[in-house]
């Protein structure tokens, strides 16, 4: 059981008593998170802080949503992202106790499939009012998942056609309307066709396209999207049954090819076969793949929709990201949707746990912060079989984190397969911009971040360096400054800063930001001493412009100006 446009759904709720509702919706959609408001839900799967910027933000992502509360809440608060009617994720108000099961909006996108679906878990009844699902028992402009609807337009006049009293008659395999409730006559006007043939599109036909038809191209083909065209056009076969291109593995990485399928709007697959001819025979070799005119193409087609998933195999993906600080709204979009989409999470353990929670599915491999290289070159070894990979780190993943670790296994790697792998660094925020920005501006002019950890350097380096950033007196971010094992370094790199700085310049410690239990204390170098820090702790230390003065709540506010030496003349 799933939600129609083939995304896992997300359950939204306010306040606590709606808990046990989602759960028992997570029962019929068991990779559903629930998400919560932050401080008044306890024990929701994810929680959010902002209920209308959660609820746009998943809606423009195009995530079914399951929301318990009031429809109007959900509607206000999705009223400016719908100026125009076109495609859109399912989005369902229920009651906090169950009792109601209201679908909003996603008619084409199976949402009273869904709100049944709901109704029928929580022992209640979907109000549907969609003039054609009542009459028919099924919406006609949807049809289920591996078939296209050729024209929305001509759709909807078609179904108004049917609602006035016109009979219809079916041609072609339908089996999900087998069930349904249609005025059939075997001498309609009407029709709903089915059938990968090319047609042109008229008012008394609904033409519903099985998407059977696989297109094997060669890398070599010029502009791959419209060459595809053309060939289904010469062997008068539609479009809109194209249900994947298939292409040669040492092709993998060819951006004309991804550009080709995005702009067909299908999947692309990879198979061991070079010429066309041979993938699409590999592929379906119990059917006769008609000849293309087009040199570097071959179509083939299926007696039923193709399962892609059995069609030769997808590009890995790897992603390497950055979850921020450790609170869920300081995490990007992106981010999120890379962890909502991976097979395998690989990284520190704690750093997988905060990325969390997971579904049932996905694959979590947790090693020891030391083995960086070993985790690079795992990641690759599992994008490179097709799998959608995530190297999870702190903060921001090219701030001494896993970007760099990833980079050096593929540079050092003579694999093709590895370097054919999607591969993309997602930002996050870094733990010393989120300090930054807790404490006011510290950084907000020039500014040298550095480790103080001498494990992948020498001491002499970090001196040498700390030592020229002082003297260009830049404010200076410290990562890492003491552990159990380095225990003296922060007390030599304050001895190197002290003979650039006077004992005033302000000082910020941010310890956990982001994170429950954080602290935040702005103090003097002078004050500042090796025992107040810990290896989760970020020094922030100002340069010879940095400004301390009083918050209205009794703290301090902490900033570097803009301009340097001289204040300039407004």
């Amino acid at each position: 059981m799933g939600a129609s446009n083939n995304k896992t759904p997300a359950i939204v709720i306010l306040g606590k008593g709606a808990l046990t509702t989602a759960r028992r919706i997570q029962q019929l959609y068991p990779d559903a998170l629930v998400h919560g408001l932050a401080e008044r839900v306890e024990g929701a799967d994810r929680t959010y802080s902002e209920f209308g910027a959660t609820l746009r933000q998943l809606y423009q992502q195009d995530t079914p949503i399951i929301a318990l509360c009031a429809a109007g809440i959900v509607i206000r608060t999705l009223a400016p992202l719908l100026l125009e009617k076109g495609a859109e994720p399912p989005v369902l108000a229920v009651a906090e106790d169950g009792s109601a099961v209201v679908p909003l909006l996603g008619g084409l996108g199976g949402v009273n499939v869904m709100a049944r679906e709901i109704a029928a878990g929580l022992n209640t009844a979907a109000a549907i009012t969609t003039s054609g699902e009542l009459r028919f028992g099924t919406c006609l402009l949807n049809p289920p998942s591996g078939y296209a609807l050729g024209d929305l337009e001509l759709g909807k006049r078609f179904v108004s056609d049917l609602l006035s009293g016109e009979s219809v008659r079916i041609e072609g395999a339908a089996p999900w309307l087998a069930q349904a409730q249609l005025p059939e006559d075997d001498h309609a006007q009407l029709a709903i066709h089915v059938g990968y043939a090319e047609r042109e599109p008229c008012a008394n036909e609904l033409l519903i396209y099985p998407r059977n038809v696989l297109v094997a191209i060669e890398a070599t083909v010029p502009d791959p999207a419209e060459a595809v065209r053309g060939a289904l056009h010469e062997s008068r076969i539609a479009v809109q049954a194209l249900a994947c291109l298939l292409a040669s593995e040492t092709d993998m990485a060819d951006p004309a090819l991804h550009a080709a399928a995005d702009s067909l709007g299908v999947p692309l697959r990879f198979t061991a076969q070079a010429s066309a001819a041979d993938m699409a025979r590999q592929a379906l070799p119990q059917l006769l793949p008609p000849l293309s005119p087009v040199h570097g193409i071959a179509i083939a087609v299926a007696t039923e929709p193709l399962d892609i998933e059995r069609i030769g195999r997808g590009r890995g993906r790897l992603a390497v990201i950055g979850l921020g600080p450790g609170a869920a709204e300081f995490m990007i979009p992106a981010v999120k949707a890379e962890l909502a989409r991976a097979n395998d999470v690989l990284g520190y353990e704690t750093y997988v746990r905060m990325a969390g929670p997971f579904r049932a599915d996905q694959v979590l491999h947790c090693t020891d912060n030391r083995e960086e290289m070993q985790r690079a070159r795992h990641a690759f070894e599992l994008a490179a079989q097709g799998r959608s990979v995530v190297v999870v780190s702190s903060g921001d993943p090219g701030v001494f984190a896993m970007a760099s670790a990833v980079l050096e296994a593929l540079h050092e790697s003579d694999d093709a397969q590895w370097h054919a792998v999607d591969l993309e660094i997602l930002p996050g925020v870094s733990a010393s911009l989120a300090t930054a920005a807790q404490a006011g501006a510290p950084l907000g002019h020039d500014f040298c971040v550095m480790s103080l950890s001498d494990n992948l350097k020498p001491w002499e380096i970090i001196e040498k360096r700390l030592d020229l950033a002082c003297q260009a007196d830049l404010a200076l971010a410290f990562y890492n400054p003491i552990s159990r094992s380095r225990p003296w370094q922060l007390g030599r790199a304050l001895e190197i800063v002290r003979l650039h700085r006077v004992p005033e310049t302000p000082v910020t410690l941010g310890r956990d930001i982001g994170r429950p239990g954080q602290t935040l204390r702005v103090i003097t170098l002078g004050e500042l001493t090796p025992e107040q820090v810990d290896m989760r702790t970020m020094v922030l230390v100002g340069s010879s412009t940095t400004c301390v003065f009083p918050r209205a709540n009794g703290d301090q506010w902490v900033y570097t100006p803009r301009w340097y030496g001289e204040k300039p003349v407004k």
